[in-house]
């Protein structure tokens, strides 16, 4: 089943969603533990439009994702029946976590803001590195290099001394 995500664009990942009844309390505003669900549901798209299928990754690989930090900021309320946008960034990776930025948004309106960092586990819930394929997918659509690889100054720095 394709992704219902509109994809990346500038490393960003875009998830379009709506606000359903069954998101909100009687007053017809998003409960907070939502703005959740809808971030998880973004960053499981984003996965698969990076062509990793995360049943697939648990089966296949032994690992999955667990959330081991979030900050979260609420800033305006989404209502019954808007139309959300839930834009993913990766910002750090680093040997067994990643980190990501969402921001869930009804048109040029912040709703929130989320941190969240992800640990990289094994079937028994211990950490454990990134497979490459996440590595690679990633770099694929931004551009990043791989993570420790020194910055290129610093690789003339080096050429300089040797020298």
């Amino acid at each position: 089943m394709p992704s219902s995500g509109e994809g990346f664009g500038d490393g960003v990942h875009l998830h379009p969603l709506r606000v359903y009844y069954e998101d909100t309390d009687a007053g017809g505003v998003v409960y907070d533990a939502n703005y959740l669900k809808f971030a998880e549901r973004a960053r499981t798209e984003m996965l698969r439009d990076l062509g990793i299928d995360p049943p697939a990754l648990a089966a296949f690989e032994g690992v999955a994702f667990a959330v081991s930090r979030l900050e979260v900021d609420y800033l305006a309320p989404a209502r019954l029946d808007d139309e959300l946008m839930v834009q993913t960034r990766i910002v750090k990776i680093f040997a067994a976590t990643l980190e990501a930025e969402q921001i869930i948004s009804r048109g040029a309106t912040q709703c929130a803001r989320l941190i969240v960092r992800l640990a990289c586990v094994n079937r028994v819930g211990r950490p454990v590195r990134l497979p490459a394929s996440i590595l690679t997918a990633h770099r694929s659509v931004t551009g990043a290099p791989r993570p420790g690889a020194p910055k290129p100054d610093r690789l003339q720095c080096q050429a300089k001394k040797r020298a």
